[in-house]
């Protein structure tokens, strides 16, 4: 994959990187009325959806498939996906488009949304389960042996940025593993980014969804493979965020602020493509790996306090550390925790700062259990930290981040 091979080139110091990102992006307002204008590939698409109300009652799925009766295209509709997905509705998602003859895949709606889009045109192709072909935890590790199905992703959130990426990521319920997995035959071969579409994400949501592509952009700028090219995405995601994630989370239909948000949210998924995460987002997968209802952004924003202040304290990272917090807004920084000092007024300002584990059934007793979680199924974004995080360093973070 593309992040193993610059992860290799990273440890010999070799000055080679790959730079691949196939999909075709349509950006805008009302982007989503020219769908039909695109070469769509197949004749009858598996059309993924939550399983929650939004996408039907705000007319996102009726503008889809009008677009679709334009465009000739026949679909079927799977509706049971989870804010946090799962390898079960994976199973049943391929399934689905197996027996009804569907040629690709459409994810409308957020990260989880089209994550799952891209694991059900793995599996609809391929036999077993997802879990055979996961390379952490309790995966089989196999290889693809059939390309997936095409993926178009629509995206209605700001957030996991997975509309300009190839990763995806699931929850094994029976084992509490939440695993991210890719290749090159995983990214989206088109995708809509109608900011439109997330004027009526509630202000919460908001928050929790701005922060996640805000700590991709971080994440990606701090990593050890950080390159150029991820590099000016990183920091473009974040000027954006600081400047108008706090309008859109306080005046949602401020289309303005959304197309910033929007916009973010897609230059992070292209660092998740050119760069990665690092641990911070292994430390949240195990958080909601053991308690599902916690948003992925909102565990994000709850250790993210204690995890930038240990780098800041590491001195691994100080230069970076300051680009970020200028990006963020802070003009005037000059060590590395004036990031954590922007940081924390962003999440002020945003509303988001009082959040807490308890409030979502996490207990004290339960943090040296995640840390192992975290260290078994998402090892490698540990590989690619500019620190080396020991368990105790990752316990002290849980045990700051906890009340």
């Amino acid at each position: 994959m593309i992040r193993q091979y610059l992860e290799n080139k990273h440890k010999e110091n070799v000055m080679i990187s790959t730079h691949y990102l196939p999909t075709k992006i349509i950006f805008g307002s009302h982007s989503l009325s020219h769908l039909a204008e695109q070469k769509l590939p197949g004749k009858k698409a598996l059309v993924v959806i939550s399983s929650g109300k939004s996408t039907r009652s705000h007319g996102y799925l009726a503008q889809l498939e009008e677009q679709l009766n334009k465009a000739q295209v026949s679909w079927e509709v799977f509706d049971r996906i989870l804010p946090n997905p799962v390898l079960r509705h994976v199973t049943e998602g391929s399934e689905l488009a197996r027996t009804s003859g569907c040629d690709f895949v459409i994810g409308l709606g957020g990260g989880s949304v089209i994550d799952s889009a891209k694991g059900i045109a793995m599996m609809a192709t391929n036999e077993g389960t997802l879990w055979d072909y996961i390379s952490g935890g309790s995966g089989k590790g196999k290889s693809l042996e059939n390309k997936p199905l095409p993926v178009v992703a629509i995206t209605t959130t700001a957030g996991t940025g997975t509309e300009a990426d190839p990763w995806l990521v699931i929850t094994k319920e029976e084992t509490n593993e939440k695993i991210g997995t890719g290749n090159d035959d995983t990214f989206p071969v088109l995708s809509i980014v109608d900011p439109t579409l997330m004027l009526t994400v509630p202000p919460q949501l908001t928050a929790y969804q701005g922060f996640d592509a805000l700590f991709h952009s971080t994440e990606g700028y701090l990593n050890k493979i950080a390159n150029t090219f991820s590099d000016i995405h990183s920091l473009e995601a974040i000027r954006l965020i600081g400047r108008s994630l706090e309008t859109a989370v306080k005046d949602g239909k401020n289309l303005k602020a959304r197309e910033d948000m929007a916009m973010a949210n897609t230059l992070a998924g292209m660092v998740e493509t050119f760069s990665g995460c690092i641990s911070e987002h292994s430390l949240e997968h195990a958080m909601s790996a053991f308690h599902p209802e916690l948003p992925h952004g909102a565990g994000l924003i709850m250790i993210s306090v204690a995890y930038f202040t240990h780098i800041a304290n590491t001195h691994v990272a100080d230069q970076r550390m300051v680009d970020m917090a200028k990006a963020l807004g802070k003009t005037d920084a000059q060590e590395a925790m004036d990031f954590v000092h922007a940081l924390k007024d962003l999440q002020k300002a945003c509303g988001v700062d009082q959040l807490k584990m308890s409030d979502y059934g996490i207990t004290e007793s339960e943090l040296p259990s995640m840390v192992q979680n975290a260290r078994e199924n998402m090892a490698g974004l540990f590989q690619v930290d500019p620190m080396t995080l020991s368990d105790e360093d990752c316990l002290a973070i849980y045990k700051a981040s906890f009340r």
